[in-house]
């Protein structure tokens, strides 16, 4: 090769080695500032896509146990509820068995028996409040029957109508409702009108409960129905009454999976009412002696009645907690397959940076050595 001065070839091969090297380090660089093998997809194309693939699912995973966790929190607030009627219950057949014996006069058995309907209040009550983040767990559900509307009347001393503020009432309220589900009140003060909460209109399922508030416009005052017996659930009615129907369960479905099949994702549960009624207790009573003995035999059929419920619940939350064991290994394993794809050997790489940083600093020096040959050259002209 000639020597000359216009073309410097020794450091033009120099630089591209120089620059090679240098986007060599800069890529280890990242890799070890990342702590992932794969920072972009001209890494490894392939293993970026699987990794994210699971790295999602090690994140659905991790929410379904925690939706695991949640619903045997929620189970468990069941079956404490179901262990104080439990209580109540046995307190009521010893209430039972008392006044059936014939030593007592009625006016023992009246006493008796009000502790025995303070018990069954106690036991409604109990079913009324069991809630889980607004959800009533075991006090069943009601759906609402469209078929029903026009007026109809109710009145103002039952439990489910509630008048808030200083109303003029000198008569029992007229209470329409429509197949939209809204409700219409007049009164003496005026007329207010109030709906369904959104999607329960259409039949769907909602629990004893719910209220719907009536307000008019320019009054303060307010009027609260709340969706109860008092509307006459699972009775017939005539034409011009709000139907509603009931049922003694309530389901719960929890999403123990990161996919959408009912029976690979999801476990549902069905929680039963332990209401009074749904015990086949809510007509009973101790102010006889066959009352008392009819009273004491429904006793023992409602507590074979709970003792299944809570069995059912019990079954519930082993099978949670064997799904959320599963979820924790299933999560162990997928982390572990994403760590294999994805995760960097320090190590190794450690070893690569190194390598390129010399190679770096090699090829600087080796630039400059080839950046002083034409200096070089210029000596031949003295």
């Amino acid at each position: 090769m000639a020597l000359n001065v216009i073309s410097n070839f020794a450091a033009d091969v120099a630089h591209r080695s120089l620059m090679q090297s240098d986007s060599a380090m800069t890529d280890s660089l990242a890799k070890l500032s990342a702590g992932t093998r794969v920072v972009s997809a001209k890494d490894d194309a392939a293993s970026m896509a699987i990794g994210s693939r699971l790295a999602a699912e090690v994140n659905a995973l991790q929410q379904a146990q925690v939706n695991a966790g949640q619903a045997v929190s929620m189970l468990q607030v069941a079956d404490g509820a179901m262990a104080r009627v439990n209580d109540i219950l046995l307190r009521m057949k010893t209430l039972a068995v008392q006044a059936g014996s014939g030593q007592l006069s009625s006016t023992e058995r009246g006493m008796l028996d009000t502790e025995y309907q303070q018990l069954l209040a106690e036991v409604n009550r109990i079913a009324q409040a069991t809630q889980f983040n607004g959800n009533q767990l075991v006090n069943g559900s009601i759906v609402v029957d469209r078929s029903s509307a026009t007026a109809f009347a109710i009145s103002q001393g039952v439990q489910d109508i509630v008048f808030s503020g200083a109303h003029t009432i000198t008569t029992d309220p007229t209470i329409s409702y429509n197949t939209a589900g809204s409700f219409t009140c007049t009164t003496a003060d005026g007329t207010y009108t109030g709906s369904l909460p959104a999607g329960s209109n259409d039949g769907t399922s909602m629990t004893t409960g719910t209220v719907v508030t009536l307000t008019s416009a320019g009054l303060s005052t307010k009027i609260d129905l709340v969706i109860n017996t008092a509307f006459s659930v699972n009775t017939t009615r005539a034409n011009g009454t709000l139907a509603l129907s009931g049922s003694s369960t309530q389901s719960f479905t929890y999403k123990v999976g990161t996919g959408t099949s009912p029976t690979a994702d999801e476990i549902t549960v069905t929680l039963n009412s332990i209401s009074a009624n749904a015990l086949a207790l809510g007509t009973t009573n101790v102010t006889t002696t066959a009352n008392a003995d009819a009273a004491s035999s429904a006793i023992t059929v409602a507590i074979d009645t709970l003792n299944k419920a809570r069995a059912l619940v019990g079954a519930s939350q082993n099978r949670l907690d064997f799904a959320s064991a599963n979820i924790a290994t299933t999560t162990e394993n997928t982390e572990a397959a994403r760590s294999n794809l994805m995760d960097l050997d320090i190590a190794s790489e450690m070893s690569t940076f190194t390598s390129k940083q010399i190679l770096v600093q090699a090829g600087v020096a080796m630039l400059a050595q080839a950046n002083r040959t034409p200096e070089m050259l210029l000596k031949l002209f003295q």
